[in-house]
């Protein structure tokens, strides 16, 4: 019995040419629409679906594959005679090779200012269902929906007369992956174009293979790097890297950490440095060259080998400054040409171009993997919770309000528990991932390298006992920032009035384990 394949697709490269290798082999070819046009326009015999099915195609071609005539081809076990015998009784013959991929619906979505309806005419029904029912009958049909496996399916038929097993199998799953894929990006956007909840009884995402790593956080993890399909403005997946060797598994979870705090940062020129997913040191200033001496000065001992994002366009005189230090990665909204030139002669520095770094990350999701599940959250794009309610006898000063400020964006994206020290736009010191808030904030001022008096301090949960208060009252802290609702709040703000401090609650907290 002669066999036939089905070719059916959106993708048209390759196309002829595997129509072409299958009509030299003696398979007959059936197709549809667009592809049976390309295949003819080749000069290669070709029928019409409709004359499989014995219908036209209808409903503005929505319906042209969904016939018994199709899917009895497709689906029969070979082996039964049970199944063979009413083939041969309805007339239907098999379909052993199926060749489709699916309408673009991603393509679509992409598309600027793209209309809703335009986004539903490219969910592809037919070719979704024909894929599912060749991978579940894979044993008897080779199923293809990647234009790259067309070559090796030629060659094996060439060599060895037909698919093996194996590579039926192989491509059964492939199948069943991308039509997953496929449908869990309809449903995200669907549910994003409605401003549906995400927290539905079932959680599905999809993301797209970026790259493979090199390994994981150690050399004996494997690991790869997916990114997600929809919205990523303002996230690592759209940076152009511009020079050094390619970004390791722990690269892009630091640079994650050092976009996140970043975007906090819109009205001055600020440099945050990153080691290790936290932040080592941040600063503002007048100018780029300014705010990076400031970010530097921190902790000269962090950052060597950490990350540094600048969110303005680097000029020579930054660059020549970060070029006197170790770094791994320089991320930036763009550079002066001189200024890259001058970075480029780090042979290693990984130099990464991000247009739109200063956008926030809308309609993300914050997931944390745990043994046997899967923790979602909102991403936490807030800062306060209304008015900053102070709650001591001192009133904190214009100047104070802001400081605390920009120590309340650090301390909410150091890890818990935290407590950020600042002054003049710049950190002095960063306790981070303690088990104890007293112990962050003695180790925040153990850290600086500068005296603290003066300064302020931010602690991204209330302080449960006054030990922390008094500890940061002996350093010279002037103001402090917390979000309070201990049910010692009372006893911690008699603290830090008897020594003349002033403190602000913002009831929020912002944990970060």
């Amino acid at each position: 019995m002669r066999k036939r394949a089905l070719l059916s697709v959106s993708d048209k490269s390759g196309i002829v040419e595997l129509a072409s290798a299958f009509h030299e082999l003696g398979i007959e070819l059936v197709s549809t629409g667009g592809t049976e046009q390309s295949i003819k326009a080749a000069g290669i015999p070709v029928k019409n679906i409709s004359e499989i099915t014995g219908f036209e195609e209808c409903l503005d071609g929505r319906v042209k594959t969904l016939h018994p005539a199709v899917h009895g081809g497709i689906l029969a076990i070979r082996e039964s005679e049970a199944h063979m015998s009413q083939l041969e009784k309805l007339g239907i013959g098999t379909i052993d090779y199926v060749i489709i991929n699916l309408y673009p619906f991603k393509q679509t979505i992409q598309k600027p200012n793209v209309k809703f309806e335009d986004a539903v005419e490219n969910i592809d029904i037919g070719g979704p269902t024909m894929l599912r029912s060749a991978a579940k009958n894979h044993k008897d049909v080779v199923v293809v929906i990647d234009p790259e496996d067309y070559s090796t399916v030629i060659d094996a038929i060439r060599t060895e007369g037909e698919v093996p097993y194996e590579m039926k199998y192989d491509l059964a799953l492939k199948v069943f992956q991308h039509t997953a894929y496929y449908d869990a990006m309809i449903a995200e956007y669907l549910m994003k174009h409605a401003n549906k909840t995400p927290f539905t009884k079932t959680f599905t995402v999809t993301y797209e293979k970026a790259q493979d790593l090199r390994y994981g956080e150690n050399p004996h993890q494997r690991a790869s790097f997916y990114k997600e399909v929809l919205d990523t403005k303002g996230t690592l997946s759209e940076a152009i890297q511009l020079h050094g060797k390619a970004l390791s598994f722990n690269n892009i979870n630091d640079v994650g950490g050092a976009l996140a705090l970043m975007k906090e940062f819109t009205e001055k020129p600020t440099v945050v440095a990153v080691k290790h997913s936290s932040p080592c040191g941040v600063g503002t200033g007048f100018d780029l060259l300014h705010a990076y001496t400031k970010a530097y000065d921190c902790d000269p001992v962090s950052i060597f080998g950490g990350i540094v994002a600048l969110n303005r366009k680097v000029d020579v005189q930054t660059a020549e400054k970060m070029n006197e230090t170790f770094l791994e990665i320089v991320i930036a909204p763009d550079f002066d040409e001189d200024a890259l030139e001058v970075l480029k002669k780090k042979k290693n520095l990984r130099i990464l171009k991000l247009a739109s770094m200063m956008d926030k990350a809308v309609n993300q999701l914050d997931m944390k993997k745990t043994l046997g599940g899967l923790l979602v959250q909102e991403v936490d794009n807030s800062l306060f919770e209304g008015e900053l309610q102070v709650v001591t006898d001192r009133i904190p000063t214009k100047k104070e309000i802001e400081e605390l400020t920009f120590a309340w964006k650090i301390v909410k994206h150091a890890k818990s528990n935290a407590i950020a020290i600042t002054r003049d736009g710049q950190t002095l010191g960063i306790g981070q991932g303690q088990v104890s808030r007293v112990w962050a904030t003695e180790n925040a001022i153990r850290q600086s390298n500068f005296p603290v008096k003066g300064a302020v301090l931010a602690s991204d949960a209330f302080f449960p006992f006054a030990d922390g208060i008094k500890a940061a009252a002996e350093a010279g802290i002037s103001a402090i920032i917390q979000p309070g609702g201990s049910v010692r709040d009372q006893e911690v703000i008699e603290e830090a009035n008897k020594y003349g401090m002033t403190m602000v609650f913002t009831g929020m907290r912002h944990f970060k384990h």
